[in-house]
């Protein structure tokens, strides 16, 4: 498996191979590491921009845990006499899985650069 770039040492690389920049980072170093920690985390993609498969796998399950304890939850009450009764697990796992995709479909309040 290929070792993953990551935005630390794309910046190290960036230092290291373009002419000026340690001169930059003596003379004024807070403003030139921002502006190369900014440079670097655009060169790096993000993992989910990469590697959708995974996140796919992730939704999908997530989802079909879902819908799978809301059809339990109803053959359960459609096959009961009197009193229905929803194992807590049932709730625990519908209520994980639907926060968990909540969670991950939700848009990033960074990437909206609030």
């Amino acid at each position: 498996m290929a070792e993953q770039l990551r935005s630390a040492d794309q910046m190290a690389k960036t230092i290291m191979d373009t002419p000026g920049v340690l001169a930059q980072l003596q003379v004024n170093p807070a403003q030139t590491l921002n502006a190369l920690a900014a440079q670097a985390k655009e060169q790096v993609p993000r993992v989910l921009e990469h590697d959708k498969y995974v996140y796919r796998v992730v939704v999908s399950s997530l989802g079909a845990v879902a819908v799978l304890v809301v059809l339990g939850a109803i053959l359960l009450a459609y096959n009961s006499s009197g009193t229905i009764q929803i194992p807590d697990i049932l709730t625990a796992l519908g209520s994980a899985s639907i926060g968990a995709l909540a969670g991950l479909l939700a848009p990033s309040p960074a990437q909206h650069g609030n």
